[in-house]
């Protein structure tokens, strides 16, 4: 297990943002405290773990806003109360972790060993997923419909007469889908739909 020295947390309470960083001073871990995502984006530091306080839409707006800035860091989500059902949408939205606040620098530090772990193994799949998504977002209806055929296999000529148009509109479409996807090759685009989930 690696072991971490770096937390970056997020809290939006500065008593108790205070709090944890007064509680770990004594231990190895260097608390980097931060009051919201946008005051961390304006100063993302070079390495870390980031613990965020679980409230509505902060894991989402944390990975959107990561997949913006190309950053990439493990989440572990925390509050004073666990609710299952918390737990998992925090997980589903893309934290590695979830763990309950008050918790002391040894549990803390295993957490934070468990989230360099998982991140290492899962790698940044929920922020390529993001990242994939925003570029798709990009496309017209039709280029995401020549994607979809493109990914199916297709080739222009069948792409075409699925979608009543010429293959060579479909060549037009292909190239446009391509460029705004930032893809060199088709393997490339079919990579970024799979990544964004739209392929299955």
């Amino acid at each position: 297990m690696e072991h971490v020295s770096n937390l970056i947390l997020i809290d939006s309470d500065s008593r108790r943002r205070a709090s944890i960083s007064h509680a770990l001073a004594a231990s190895s871990i260097h608390v980097e405290p931060f009051e919201n995502i946008d005051e961390l984006a304006n100063a993302w530091p070079r390495s870390g773990v980031i613990m965020i306080h679980d409230e509505a839409g902060s894991i989402p707006d944390l990975i959107e806003k990561m997949a913006a800035d190309g950053e990439w860091y493990p989440i572990i989500a925390f509050s004073e109360y666990l609710a299952p059902r918390r737990i998992v949408e925090a997980v589903l939205d893309g934290a590695i972790d979830y763990v309950a606040w008050p918790l002391d620098s040894e549990e803390l530090n295993e957490a934070l060993a468990r989230a360099v772990d998982k991140s290492d193994a899962s790698g940044s799949t929920k922020l390529r997923e993001v990242m994939a998504r925003s570029r798709l977002d990009r496309l017209t209806k039709r280029e995401r419909e020549v994607l979809d055929g493109v990914a199916s296999g297709l080739s222009n000529r069948l792409i075409g007469e699925k979608l009543a148009i010429s293959p060579r509109t479909v060549e037009i479409h292909r190239a446009n889908m391509l460029n705004k996807l930032g893809a060199n090759h088709t393997s490339e685009a079919i990579r970024i739909a799979i990544e964004a989930a739209m392929v299955n």
